[in-house]
């Protein structure tokens, strides 16, 4: 039989859709979900062990050896609680909506290429679910639908402190949504190619290669800073903003479907690592010792170690950093992240026609800049300080 290449359902277009291919695709569907899970609750025990080592706490230490089954007593806990539902709610889409903030975290880790490639029953495969060819624009539209969760949740409770809470959290999201496209509108143009698996070859020859350089580290710092917005994540932590809005958007919710919504914030966190690593850091690129078993190994190796490294930095940022003022958090969207992103993305397709443009359109970004700089710090100024701002229509007292 000739090798035939499984990539996002190519077999099936070509005709080749046999029990193989077909079984071959579930396995992989069924074992990244089962990987996700069990990353899930190793997450969350690796989160609470080392927040509680760097503030000088025990950490969860009874269930299991080191508390490593403390998950899943957690787990086994929402089971039994009592699963509440509102008198004012609209029932379909109060239940509905947890796995609209679930389901999208899984579908986005199954475009991530996590090793090379893999030989079974004369077929080639890749060590992903899916690499479909807008996988890019696959991404940007799950993490879009993932806003509907938390909107709908608050929406549907019937309770006016959820509703407040969702509000603030869509607009969290939205906003940042649109620095994180334009970063990865940046690693789209340098590339050439809206797939996942095309994107981390392009990345594959040397170190010098990953996006993470040939960009020049201002992508990748806006992505990295939107991602966690995107992900509720401290210090942009204010959708669960307890002290101000009660629990935010799941005030209403309980048992497992209350459950659902911090098992879709830590699945999108590993998620979220997973494709910075592919956009940004080439992927399971990395140096491999050329034998028999380790040729597919170490690859998967490499992608493990660089996504554990953000994962260690997502904890760190929680027990390091306060949680910022609303008004911080949308300025820091919208004044900051969103110009420097477009700008950066304008400079890049001007060194991408040519490296007199590239100058030239760098300039003119720092003129810009600093213009748009100096603007908000007046009007920072002046809101501080009214007495300050002229008013040229007068008196009106």
């Amino acid at each position: 039989m000739t090798p035939a290449l499984l990539v996002s359902g190519d077999p099936v277009a070509l005709g080749r859709a046999t029990i193989v291919v077909v079984a071959i695709v579930v396995v992989k569907a069924l074992l990244a979900f089962g990987m996700l899970m069990t990353a899930v609750a190793l997450m969350i025990w690796f989160e609470r062990k080392l927040i509680s080592d760097m503030q000088n706490r025990v950490g969860p230490n009874r269930a299991g050896p080191f508390g490593l089954l403390q998950t899943m007593a957690d787990g086994i806990k929402l089971m039994f609680k009592e699963d509440l539902l509102p008198e004012g709610a609209d029932r379909a889409t109060f239940r509905l909506a947890p796995f609209l903030s679930t389901v999208p975290a899984f579908l986005s880790f199954a475009i991530v290429p996590v090793g090379g490639v893999v030989h079974l029953f004369g077929y080639t495969t890749e060590l992903q679910v899916a690499d479909p060819p807008i996988g890019i624009l696959f991404l940007l539209a799950m993490s879009g639908v993932a806003v509907y969760g938390l909107m709908l949740a608050g929406w549907s409770s019937g309770s006016k402190y959820p509703l407040l809470g969702s509000v603030r959290a869509s607009a969290q999201m939205v906003s940042y949504e649109a620095a994180m496209g334009l970063s990865v509108a940046a690693v789209v143009l340098v590339t050439g190619s809206l797939s996942t698996r095309a994107i981390v070859q392009a990345q594959a020859a040397h170190i010098w290669d990953w996006n993470l350089v040939r960009l020049a580290v201002i992508p990748f710092v806006i992505f990295l800073a939107a991602a966690t917005a995107e992900l509720n994540r401290p210090p942009f932590d204010l959708v669960e903003g307890d002290s101000e809005l009660v629990g935010g958007f799941n005030t209403e919710y309980s048992s497992m479907r209350f459950g659902l919504f911090y098992l879709a914030e830590f699945m999108s966190t590993i998620t979220m690592s997973a494709v910075i690593v592919t956009l940004f850091l080439g992927g399971p690129d990395g140096p491999v010792i050329h034998l028999p078993l380790l040729n597919w190994l170490m690859p998967i190796g490499w992608f493990f170690l660089k996504t554990l490294a953000f994962l260690f930095f997502y904890v760190w940022l929680r027990a390091a950093l306060p949680r910022l003022r609303y008004d911080q958090l949308m300025d820091l969207g919208w004044k900051v992240l969103i110009p420097a992103a477009l700008g950066w993305l304008i400079v890049i397709a001007g060194f991408r026609v040519g490296r007199v443009t590239g100058l030239v359109t760098f300039a003119v970004a720092i003129v810009v800049g600093a213009g748009m700089a100096r603007a908000f710090a007046v009007g920072q100024v002046r809101n501080r300080d009214p007495a300050t701002s002229s008013s040229t229509s007068g008196d009106f007292r």
